[in-house]
Order: structure tokens, then sequence, then C-alpha cells
């Protein structure tokens, strides 16, 4: 699972301490965060996203998102598994089924990520 959530403040300091536009990432931080975008980057794993987060009750199985796509049960399950792996998606098995359901924490994390920074950011190299 990706370390976005390890590396972001904790939602009181978001606006003083995520925004990119605050301090410049450190080699690490890119390469993780760099992870989540990749997973984002697939234009079905942002509609299984989006699919799963504004379902009704906001989960998903993965049963009921088969049906969106013309693609192959385990193609779906494939893409939910790396939005699962950068730490976008959590998920719960229910018998023969798994439910999908976005985390919230990840979700606000990345939205502070790109959100510009209240206060203009702190002259800083490299």
């Amino acid at each position: 699972m990706s370390n976005l959530l390890a590396w972001t403040a904790p939602p009181e300091a978001a606006e003083c301490c995520s925004s990119l536009s605050r301090r410049p990432l450190s080699p690490a931080e890119a390469d993780e965060i760099a992870l989540v975008l990749k997973a984002l980057a697939d234009p079905v794993r942002l509609r299984l996203l989006s699919i799963v987060a504004s379902h009704p009750g906001g989960e998903a199985c993965v049963c009921d998102l088969t049906e969106c796509f013309e693609l192959s049960q385990p193609t779906i399950s494939h893409h939910l598994k790396v939005l699962h792996s950068a730490g976008l998606l959590q998920r719960e098995k229910r018998g023969t089924w798994v439910y999908y359901r976005a985390h919230a924490a990840a979700l606000t994390s990345l939205a502070a990520l790109i959100t510009p920074a209240v206060e203009p950011a702190l002259p800083r190299s490299c």
C-alpha cells in the first residue's frame, strides 16, 4: 500500500503542510505519491473510483461494477486491485464477493496535496 497517508499531515494541519505549493517534495515523497497518481491516470481506474465513491451506500460489489464496462470481471478486479494497492480503495470480502469503498482519508490527503497553500510558500531550493 502506498505511503500517501503516512506522508500527509493530519487533516487539521493539511492547509499548512500538505500542499505541493507549500514546500518541495523529497524524492521519496515524490516516488510514493507518483504511485497513487499513476493508479488514477488510467481512465478505467478513474471511472471505477468514481463509481465506487458515488455508489449508494458508498460501497460497491465487483458484481455491480462489471456491468458498467465492456471488460471482463478479471480485468475489473485487476484495476480494483491497483486502486486498493495505491491506498485509494478499501475492500471487504463477504462470502464470494468483494465490496469496495473509497478510502476517504486517502482522497482527503490527495485533495490537500493539490490544493494551493493558503499562505505564500517560503523560498526553498531543491
